[in-house]
């Protein structure tokens, strides 16, 4: 059975991005009407005690919308109200929080600059300048810029310094492409180069081919993993393509625009062709340069005749004429398997429509729907390399790893006898999983004991839990409250699989049996799931109406509507998103915040820009490969639609996905710190732990809240938001926000 989905469809990166903090404006008196305020749909069911002065309540309004000065100026006019000093105590812990993070960033400049110079001294005598360095010094560049004040942040793009090291690496990024090191290209010139210059197409187009042809290169190359490059093409057929592209002439949201599909496939033969020319030792097949100049000849007169419009109007018809016209071009030349041509053509034609439209190979289905469901078979172990030797990072409850004896920390020593060294974590993964019921080896060492030991486990089926809390408790559950004296819980949501809703509403059964009189509710890097997921999650919080619209290019929009029975209290509710909170996220994020529900308040920065639902088909491709393809846009239930990043870039715009009623922006400094603080909070270990190594460590609730600005804000929102209830606060006295001390990797 097909299945609604939104999916983002790359693997997410935390991106350094380059952003200044907006300071909020102070204005000298109340806006015109805030006088006449009363609560939002939100707290209307719960009911506002009258002794709520209403200069507190147009604060806390104020509060809601991210002005925060302005509610100061509120209070300050009448500092008698009822409720008001509580206000003003979340006001000046918000000053505080915001001095702190200005003395941080200003220190952070500093820091980078002095790196910067130090690099330039130290580069003085390289010649040709070492690579390392380089990057090391770009870094400090790019984190400078990011640290500056605004009207500071292009001056360094005029350092003598910078502008040499750029035109070194423009040098280098072309010799390394003419050797054929696309990866060397790409990471030590166009990375930087994207990045130092977000607003030239140009560089991004060369970085956009580089990861392309550093793409078909690991297509082509065995892998130590256990498959080689023919497993990875086998069952790949060329009617799987057209019976996909004829499916979506009918069901594709915009329509199928052919010429961009035939460019991007045509070019993408010429690309195939230079890692043939460049790399022939290290890949599965090869051909010999006559014949690869033959098939670049060839393709670069399919490429005149489309840019010349020879062939008029591309349909269907003249696109399957192409595709055939490269298969036979191949049959006469390469002579590759034709499989690897068809999935080459086929993956780039099918990009030309959006980034989520994708024919899944069969060999490719069981990860995909692992990634999806987030079940799989396996022992229940998060690992990593961050100390560069493979490290049980977290321990799954519940599973043969955690019954077996291994612990967090633990390092993996070999697999099936198999030598971790220089092993990569998806390589470990796919070796350590496997189906359900077989044994894998592990060669285990305790760092804490020096003990070294093999453990035979018997894999089983995993189910990765969506909900967390914001630490764990010594017995190894989740806190989920994070301000318990006055009844704020704090659930983090990492994805939209079919448990979430049921979990989700779980672990409000529980919260509200303690008290729970606020959530403030973690979107933050949930790249998305099931759209019915996503619907089920938003039902809970609300009594009636439309949750979310899908509309397709052809027939009736569907609607998902939310149900009277179930929905649990109307307590304040804030949601946290950011750059990386995408599809089901923001369905959840929009429909909650949305005018016709007015549900939650959201704190963070603006989502990713998804925009769109994809569908699952695995039966139109046929032989066991799934067609993935973007079938609807989707409406908020107030009908505007979520505007598609990939959609607004075309068009040079930035203001896609769902906007934050408060922002506040996270450096780079801000994002280490608060993954450190959080990746100690998470683990897992045995609770004979300290028996045999140190002592876990948990972080207190305000070293938590000082590495995480965006929780910080989201609990003082929350709290303020009780205020405005005729809640009575209970608020430990300011004291100096302790240091936050980065690990470095």
């Amino acid at each position: 059975m097909s299945k609604n989905k939104c999916h983002k469809a790359n693997t997410w990166l935390i991106r350094l991005a380059a952003a200044a903090m907006l300071l909020p404006v102070i204005g000298c008196k109340p806006d015109e009407g805030f006088n006449d305020y009363r609560p939002s749909r939100s707290t209307e069911g719960v009911g506002v005690p009258e002794q709520v002065g209403e200069s507190t309540l147009t604060a806390v309004e104020r509060i809601l919308r991210g002005d925060f000065d302005g509610a100061d100026v509120v209070l300050q006019a009448d500092p008698e109200a009822v409720g008001a000093a509580t206000v003003r105590q979340l006001l000046a812990r918000y000053e505080q929080l915001e001095e702190h993070r200005r003395r941080e960033r200003q220190a952070a400049y500093d820091e980078q600059i002095a790196e910067l110079r130090r690099l330039e001294g130290e580069m003085a005598g390289q010649e040709p300048p070492d690579p390392n360095s380089i990057n090391e010094a770009m870094v400090a560049v790019i984190l400078a810029r990011e640290y500056a004040a605004d009207e500071n942040k292009d001056e360094l793009l005029s350092d003598s310094f910078v502008q040499r090291l750029i035109d070194t690496m423009l040098d280098r990024g072309m010799s390394y492409r003419q050797e054929g090191k696309w990866v060397d290209a790409y990471a030590n010139c166009y990375y930087w180069m994207t990045r130092l210059f977000e607003d030239d197409p140009s560089f991004k187009e060369i970085a956009e081919q580089l990861t392309e042809l550093a793409s078909i290169e690991v297509s082509l190359k065995d892998s130590g993993c256990g498959e080689n490059a023919a497993e990875r093409h086998e069952g790949i057929r060329p009617d799987m393509l057209l019976r996909a592209v004829n499916a979506l002439e009918t069901n594709y949201v915009n329509g199928v625009a052919y010429r961009p599909m035939i460019e991007k496939a045509v070019l993408r033969c010429e690309l195939l062709g230079e890692v043939l020319l460049k790399n022939p030792d290290e890949l599965a097949w090869k051909a010999e340069p006559e014949a690869i100049h033959s098939w670049l000849a060839g393709v670069k007169g399919m490429d005149d005749r489309v840019k010349s419009e020879e062939i008029g109007d591309i349909g269907f018809e003249q696109f399957v004429r192409l595709f055939d016209e490269v298969l036979g071009l191949n049959a006469a030349t390469l002579r590759l398997p034709q499989e690897v041509i068809i999935a080459h053509f086929s993956e780039a034609a099918l990009s030309a429509l959006d980034p989520y439209t994708t024919l899944i190979w069969p060999w490719s289905v069981r990860d995909f729907e692992k990634s999806m469901t987030q079940q799989f078979s396996g022992i229940g172990v998060e690992i990593s390399n961050r100390t560069g030797v493979l490290t049980v990072s977290s321990l799954l409850p519940d599973t043969p790893a955690y019954r077996t004896g291994l612990d967090a920390d633990d390092e993996i020593l070999a697999v099936n006898g198999e030598s971790t060294v220089e092993m990569t974590i998806y390589c470990a993964v796919s070796k350590i999983t496997g189906p359900r019921g077989t044994k894998v080896t592990l060669t285990m060492r305790r760092p804490s004991t020096g003990q070294t030991w093999d453990v035979t486990i018997v894999r089983d089926r995993i189910v990765v839990q969506p909900l967390r809390g914001w630490r764990r408790t010594e017995p190894g559950h989740w806190d989920h409250l994070i301000d318990p004296v006055n009844g704020v819980g704090y659930i983090r949501l990492t994805a939209f699989t079919e448990t979430s809703g049921p979990d989700l509403n779980k672990t409000l059964l529980e919260l509200e049996k303690q008290g729970l009189n606020a959530l403030i509710l973690d979107l933050r890097f949930n790249s998305g799931g099931y759209l019915s997921s996503a619907a089920e999650v938003v039902d809970l919080f609300i009594r009636e109406g439309v949750i979310v619209k899908s509309s397709p290019r052809h027939g009736l929009a569907t609607y998902e509507i939310a149900r009277r029975s179930g929905t649990h209290p109307n307590y304040p509710l804030v949601i946290l998103i950011n750059e990386s909170s995408a599809s089901a996220s923001e369905i959840v994020a929009g429909a909650l915040q949305d005018p016709q529900h007015e549900r939650a308040v959201l704190v963070g920065e603006r989502s990713y820009g998804k925009g769109s639902v994809q569908m699952v088909d695995p039966v139109i491709a046929g032989g066991g490969a799934q067609l993935k393809y973007t079938v609807a846009y989707y409406h908020l239930p107030s009908d505007q639609q979520v505007k598609n990043r990939y959609q607004m870039e075309r068009l040079g715009r930035k203001d896609w996905g769902i906007a934050p009623d408060i922002d506040v922006t996270m450096y780079s400094n801000e994002l280490r710190a608060m993954l450190d603080v959080q990746r100690d909070n998470d683990v897992l270990f045995r609770a004979d732990h300290d028996q045999d190594g140190e002592k876990p460590i948990r972080h207190s609730l305000e070293m938590t809240l000082t590495s995480d600005p965006q929780l910080a804000v989201a609990l003082m929102v929350a709290q303020a938001k009780l205020v405005a209830e005729g809640k009575r606060l209970t608020l430990t006295p300011l004291e100096e926000l302790p240091a936050v001390s980065l690990q470095t990797d």
